[in-house]
């Protein structure tokens, strides 16, 4: 048996309401913002330098998604790769509850709580391959931690949709 050590969203012991589930939407929707790419800065970046949002948009402003299971269990521990794919996973329900897809995506935050390059690296690989062929601006940090016991990945974002 483990101990509930709480959150930093929630007091210990506290049980974590619930809501009800909205539907899923898993068909892919047309982009409603234009990415930007400038020929006068350096095409290294895996990623668009600006978004452009049209006015008449909605934006969905994605909490950090973190590397939680469904139990709120730190799933992947000790292992960057494993708690971006989870992340990024998680970020994916919040984003389709809210009408959303990775395609609707403007803007990203990642957030690695490590020193490591090759970790920021590697967390960085998982977030562009999950959302590829989409590449909205983004920002890797590397942070000296994060909220939950174990913690090693977070990914806040911004979408735009219709």
């Amino acid at each position: 048996m483990t101990e509930d050590r709480g959150t930093p969203h929630r007091p210990r012991g506290e049980p974590v309401p619930s809501a009800p589930a909205a539907p899923s939407t898993t068909e892919p929707s047309t982009p409603v913002a234009r990415l930007v790419r400038s020929p006068r800065l350096s095409d290294v970046a895996e990623y668009a330098y600006a978004t452009v949002v049209p006015s008449g948009a909605r934006l969905v402003y994605a909490a950090g998604a973190c590397p939680l299971d469904a139990a709120g269990a730190t799933v992947g521990v000790g292992d960057v790769r494993a708690q971006a794919a989870q992340t990024m996973s998680n970020l994916r329900v919040s984003l389709e509850d809210a009408g959303a897809t990775f395609a609707d995506l403007v803007k990203t935050t990642v957030y690695v709580a490590s020193t490591s390059q090759d970790d920021l690296v590697a967390a960085w690989e998982v977030v562009r391959d999950t959302l590829a062929p989409h590449d909205p601006p983004s920002t890797l940090l590397g942070v000296a931690a994060l909220g939950y016991d174990d913690q090693l990945v977070e990914v806040e974002a911004v979408a735009a949709i219709r």
